[in-house]
């Protein structure tokens, strides 16, 4: 297992070994960045897919998006004596994490709810006095599945690092051991792209024997499965996009089948939210609603104006 030492450009700091052997650090590391980057990615825009409206000034948006994405369910309900103490302003409504409890109703909603905060703060309410919002239909947060697309992603993606190297190192060096470290020295001077590479009087080349591994070039069909990959993860979150590679343009009709599953997995998540929202209204008397934020649809798209005909004529279906 490899050991995080702090966190290096945004990302953990991942050293492997356990008696400090660095002998793959370097791939390992390589390894985490692009797992990383690849779950951030698809983070954020789980995050930024829903804009919510009319929404008191007390309540973090943000945070209840961030909640739902990593456990599933929020806690909203008012407190007007604790607020002062713990976020320093005026009483009011609260969106936060919840620990959930006690005995369950006929819909399996829990009874008892204890909203909290890494301040310290705690609130206990049933459901007279709050409103569990969930994440999705199944209740279940959207991390794990992010993960599960993150872990594919970064898996392709370092496959076509590997195949790009082989088609500039698609050779084997056998060497007897003392001139392995010599042999190394040049190795990292030619992955480097050194124009030059110097060798001493140690360096003897008639000791070595090359084998051609014969690394056929895949990168494009692996770049092809990636995009397939991102586009499932895409139609996961309820997010419109096609694959970079096809090869002809989809008529409106057509591009609305095709969009199903991804409307289906939205709705699973808005419509959750969209009851929240009623069920608040009911019990504190506010106005607020939620909605799909559009601007992902752009985002997303690959930027050609056909695509984004096709689009509008969908919507306009």
């Amino acid at each position: 297992m490899g050991k995080v030492f702090g966190m290096k450009n945004g990302f953990r700091d991942i050293r492997c070994g356990v008696k400090g052997d660095y002998q793959f650090w370097e791939s390992a590391n390589a390894n985490a960045i692009a797992e990383q980057y690849y779950l951030s990615r698809l983070s954020e825009l789980a995050m930024s897919m829903f804009k919510w409206k009319n929404i008191p000034d007390t309540v973090d948006t943000r945070f209840l998006e961030y909640t739902l994405f990593y456990e599933g369910c929020a806690l909203w309900f008012k407190d007007e004596s604790l607020l002062s103490k713990f976020l320093k302003q005026e009483g009011g409504y609260l969106a936060l994490q919840v620990a959930l409890g006690g005995d369950l109703n006929v819909y399996r909603i829990p009874n008892r709810r204890r909203a909290y905060a890494v301040n310290g703060y705690q609130y206990r309410a049933d459901q007279n006095n709050s409103v569990i919002i969930w994440n999705n239909m199944i209740r279940l947060p959207e991390y794990g599945r992010m993960m599960f697309y993150a872990r594919k992603l970064y898996e392709i993606d370092r496959a076509i690092d590997i195949n790009v190297k082989g088609q500039k190192f698609p050779i084997a060096i056998l060497c007897n051991e003392a001139q392995r470290l010599t042999l190394k020295n040049v190795y990292k001077q030619y992955d480097g792209n050194e124009p030059f590479i110097f060798g001493d009087k140690n360096l003897d080349l008639s000791q070595m024997q090359a084998i051609n591994t014969g690394s056929p070039f895949v990168a494009d069909k692996l770049q092809d499965l990636k995009n397939n990959i991102w586009a499932e993860a895409m139609m996961c979150l309820g997010i419109p996009n096609s694959p970079t590679d096809k090869k002809e343009r989809l008529v409106a009709n057509e591009a609305a089948i095709s969009q199903g599953g991804t409307l289906a997995s939205r709705s699973s998540r808005l419509e959750m939210r969209k009851q929240a929202c009623e069920e608040i209204n009911k019990m504190f008397g506010l106005n607020i609603g939620v909605e799909y934020n559009q601007d992902l649809d752009l985002m997303t798209n690959d930027g050609d104006s056909s695509e984004q005909e096709e689009k509008e004529g969908f919507d306009n279906e």
